[in-house]
């Protein structure tokens, strides 16, 4: 990007910050590449196929042709004159890898939800798309690879509508399809596009062909018909069977697309340059600019939830209470970390989005969620793995900073003289573990260096070392997600390490009420150590986590100590006394107790409290929790007995099977513990025709006789 290039549109509400969202091989990256070559950002195309698509960068992304991690970038596109200025970030589709999605999504005004033609809605779909709603991100479906045999525009827009959205309709509809599929038509202007060479841009724009009248028609009255439920004038008009014109209807489906009221639904061909210029000119068309996006706010207590349209709503650090940032220049500066990467050519990179106010290079900023201040060193805008630095940022820009030192994914940047916290970003707790050790003992310090940067840029990533064993456990989400962390350390980092197999990451918990008094009572000479408290457990709903109640009456236990037992028992929930397991979903109370003048302090509450809360658990029936997985596998229909027969064998239930053509997706809940090694015996049991792909549900009670064996492993 030449630098003058950042200066070109200025005027916010040009702005278009949109991700392309997808399940894996539904042909994002090869889209966004091709929206890079159209808007003149790259002048060759590359191909994910052949690991030359600029945005999957990495080594491992090349060689396996998945995104993994995702990707920023910049364009520009004209549309009527205006130029519009687009920020995407191409996300993955590997499950593995859907904490990525989750924070592109949380900084993101639109999105682009790609769907392969054949296989309509696939899992990974759906959980993007939910992801999407949950931060209120208007969305276009494009329906990509329709030169694919067995490609149905139709029956993908239906799986769309069965089990995503019924507010999805199309804008515009394919002339022919898989071998034949050469154009578009577009059901607001009723004109066809007609493609006449390779790279796209010979569009021949004409009447719609005859033999396609009447399904146009059927399709635009569709489209009217939704528009019409979110636009009064426009459904007044339809009532009275009065013609709508393009330019009502334009603005019409804009106003239902920022509402979420519609969805619309666009064909096309990315690898074969068709309809990528027309998905450009839509998410220009009817996508939000920042100022469009609405925002909610929860109530911190009340749980009220509140929608903002144009400002960003947050708490005042200290207060707590609700303030609001209006979306432009002109205000204070905020800003959300969504990102860190550690660049080996300039260091530790935090990618942020602007939402007010202006960003100087070399200039402090006050990180209100960590309390610190930060020195900006440099701002760059990314391309991929590219940078160019800059001077300034303002409203609407998404960029990253070089070099800051104690900034975290999650956490708000701004004027220190004007505090907000923004809404941060949840991510899910990793649920695979591997135990891994470097080959050569002089490497320890090193690996510790290169954990710590991998665990800050990635948070569903997470590594510690087993104080019994000296063995360094990393965590995550999958085989998959482990396997490219071990590879990273291997290529970037030049750590060789030696993998154990997989393990599960178990959690304990009670299963009923009991009470403990637990008193410590050491003489030793010169100052003693005293503390006696009365608690009752209580067992949680799952995912509640951990609650304390404080019921001491009278100054049976002094009020300077309390703190100090609540600090106790959460210590004491990192290893539970069946297995060592971190504990969860319990209810502390403490109801009674007794203290020493001279001889208690906070750290004998705090030690009694540790050893307290063991001892409760062992009398409150504990019991063994493990994750249990959502596995969606899609599958011919001649191996769908034999696929449900090994799921059955894993302690699997069958929750649904849908029909996707001449297949079936088996959808079904099963223990991660009896998975691992599932899709290599899948891809056996079905001659490798299986789509495997799983992600963590819920944990639940393990059955007494797989406890047993599991705690004897111990």
């Amino acid at each position: 990007m030449a630098g003058t290039d950042y200066q070109l549109v200025k005027d916010i509400k040009l702005y278009r910050n949109i991700g392309i969202i997808a399940h894996v091989d539904a042909g994002k990256t090869t889209t966004t590449e091709r929206i890079l070559f159209y808007t003149g950002k790259k002048h060759k195309l590359g191909e994910v196929h052949e690991g030359a698509a600029e945005m999957d960068f990495m080594d491992q992304e090349r060689e396996r042709g998945i995104t993994i991690q995702s990707a920023a970038t910049t364009a520009f596109w004209k549309l009527n004159d205006e130029l519009y200025r687009i920020n995407i970030i191409d996300t993955p589709g590997h499950v593995d890898f859907t904490a990525e999605v989750e924070r592109s999504l949380r900084v993101l005004d639109g999105a682009v939800v790609v769907f392969d033609g054949k296989m309509g809605v696939e899992p990974q779909s759906s959980k993007v798309w939910f992801q999407a709603e949950k931060y209120l991100v208007p969305r276009i479906c494009y329906i990509n690879k329709l030169d694919n045999i067995g490609a149905d525009f139709y029956k993908s827009y239906e799986s769309i509508v069965e089990h995503l959205s019924d507010k999805a309709t199309p804008i515009n509809i394919p002339i022919g399809i898989e071998n034949d599929f050469n154009g578009l038509i577009d059901l607001v202007a009723m004109k066809a596009y007609i493609y006449h060479d390779e790279l796209g841009k010979d569009i021949e724009i004409t009447d719609i062909p005859s033999e396609y009248q009447t399904k146009a028609q059927e399709y635009r009255s569709k489209l009217i018909e939704l528009v019409a439920d979110a636009d009064d004038e426009i459904a007044m008009k339809y009532l009275e069977g009065e013609e709508i014109s393009e330019e009502e209807l334009v603005a019409g489906i804009r106003k239902a697309t920022l509402s979420m009221k519609l969805f619309p639904v666009l064909g096309g061909s990315s690898l074969k340059n068709k309809g990528v210029q027309i998905l450009l000119d839509n998410v220009c068309r009817y996508l939000p600019s920042p100022v469009e996006k609405d925002y909610i706010y929860v109530d911190p207590e009340t749980k009220e939830e509140k929608r903002f349209v144009g400002k960003i709503p947050g708490n005042h650090p200290k207060t707590n209470e609700l303030i609001t940032r209006e979306l432009s220049e002109n205000e204070s500066f905020c800003g959300l970390i969504f990102k860190l990467a550690v660049d080996q050519h300039v260091g530790n990179l935090a990618f942020f989005r602007v939402y007010s106010g202006k960003l100087k290079a070399g200039s402090y900023i006050y990180n209100s969620t960590s309390g610190t201040k930060e020195r900006v060193g440099r701002i760059v805008m990314m391309h991929a793995n590219s940078r160019e630095d800059i001077e300034e940022v303002r409203a609407g820009d998404i960029a990253a900073i070089v070099g800051l030192k104690s900034s975290m994914t999650g956490d708000t940047l701004c004027d220190e003289n004007n505090p907000i916290v923004l809404e941060g970003i949840d991510f899910p707790e990793p649920v695979v573990k591997f135990a891994i050790e470097p080959k050569t003992k002089s490497d320890h310090d090193k690996l510790a260096e290169a954990l710590a940067k991998l665990t800050s840029e990635d948070p569903t990533f997470k590594a510690q070392t087993d104080t019994e064993t000296g063995q360094v456990i990393i965590a995550g989400m999958g085989e998959l997600h482990l396997e490219i962390k071990i590879d990273i350390l291997k290529r970037e980092y030049k750590l060789e390490v030696n993998k154990g197999n997989p393990q599960v990451a178990y959690r304990e918990t009670v299963t009923t009420e009991a009470r403990h008094r637990e008193l410590l009572k050491k003489q030793s000479g010169g100052a003693g150590q005293y503390a006696d408290i009365d608690m009752i457990i209580r067992p949680l709903k799952r995912g509640e986590g951990y609650r304390f109640v404080d019921s001491i009456k009278g100054g049976a236990i002094p009020r300077e100590y309390i703190p100090a037992i609540d600090k106790g028992f959460r210590d004491s929930m990192n290893n539970g006394p069946l297995g060592g397991y971190p504990v969860v979903d319990i209810e502390m109370e403490i109801v009674d107790g007794t203290y020493h003048e001279v001889d208690s302090n906070t750290d004998t509450f705090k030690t009694a409290a540790f050893y307290g809360l063991k001892e409760a658990m062992k009398k409150a029936n504990p019991v063994l929790l493990e994750p249990i997985m959502l596995v969606n596998i899609n599958v011919p229909e001649e191996h769908v007995g034999a696929v449900t027969g090994y799921l059955s064998s894993k302690r699997g239930i069958i929750k649904n099977m849908i029909d996707r053509g001449k297949t079936k997706e088996i959808i079904a809940e099963a223990p991660l513990a009896e998975l691992f090694g599932y899709v290599s015996d899948l891809r056996n049991l079905t001659s490798g025709t299986a789509v495997p792909s799983m992600e963590p549900s819920h944990y639940q009670e393990v059955p007494k006789n797989i406890q047993e064996a599991v705690l004897g492993d111990k």
